[in-house]
């Protein structure tokens, strides 16, 4: 699915398959999961699973995908990346630092947020767009909402290692049609950082049971 969301010099890998993949870690990263339940040591290998294909497309040797502050994802040098995952479904991204400036992915359950979720996640202005009525509709835009923003903070976080509140980007989504369950979304900053655009560009999709977004930051 993430493939959809991104032009083609970004190699993209997902999986749906829920099983283990841990043999494939590096004892580096085994050594992260260590004291995780099962289901997290799952989900960690299958999707740095992912990543090491993302690796192989650009051609670039195997390496481990380790952790930084807040669980940022530690790339090879030279290279701009995202991953993610949830129950049935993991992806990561990676292009080379000469094409991209920032990458930030997410997939959600195509489902409703919990009800006390919704209004610290949301502007006023937002659920103003997003009214009930437009909520009633087939696509979740709570959820959709709550995914872009995540990919925006993965795409914001890694340019300043400063923190980015659900409440600091306002998104606005756009699609062709009443009907369409793909389109674009912008999201404008309410706090800048130097050399950071005031706003960012993302693209959606759902389909089959996920909510997936994802925002490419060029170079210019």
């Amino acid at each position: 699915m993430i493939e959809r969301l991104l032009p083609a010099y970004v190699a993209c890998e997902d999986t749906h398959d829920t099983g283990t993949a841990e043999a494939g870690l590096y004892p580096e990263e085994a050594e992260l999961v260590a004291r995780s339940v099962d289901r997290r040591r799952h989900e960690f290998a299958a999707v740095r699973a992912c990543a090491r294909r993302a690796m192989a497309t650009l051609g670039i040797p195997p390496a481990p995908v380790l952790r930084g502050h807040r669980g940022m994802p530690l790339w090879p040098g030279g290279t701009v990346g995202s991953m993610t995952h949830c129950d049935g479904y993991r992806a990561a991204v990676l292009a080379r630092a000469s094409d991209v400036r920032g990458l930030g992915i997410d997939a959600e359950p195509d489902a409703t947020l919990p009800p006390d979720v919704w209004p610290v996640v949301s502007l006023p202005s937002e659920r103003r767009r997003l009214t009930p009525d437009a909520r009633a509709t087939s696509l979740h835009w709570d959820r959709l909402l709550f995914s872009a923003k995540e990919s925006v903070f993965k795409a914001w976080f890694p340019l300043t290692r400063t923190e980015l509140d659900f409440l600091e980007a306002e998104v606005r989504f756009d699609r062709e049609d009443e009907t369409a369950t793909e389109g674009t979304f912008t999201a404008e900053l309410l706090r800048t950082a130097p050399g950071v655009p005031p706003v960012f560009e993302g693209k959606w999709l759902v389909g089959n049971g996920f909510v997936v977004t994802a925002v490419l930051l060029p170079l210019r």
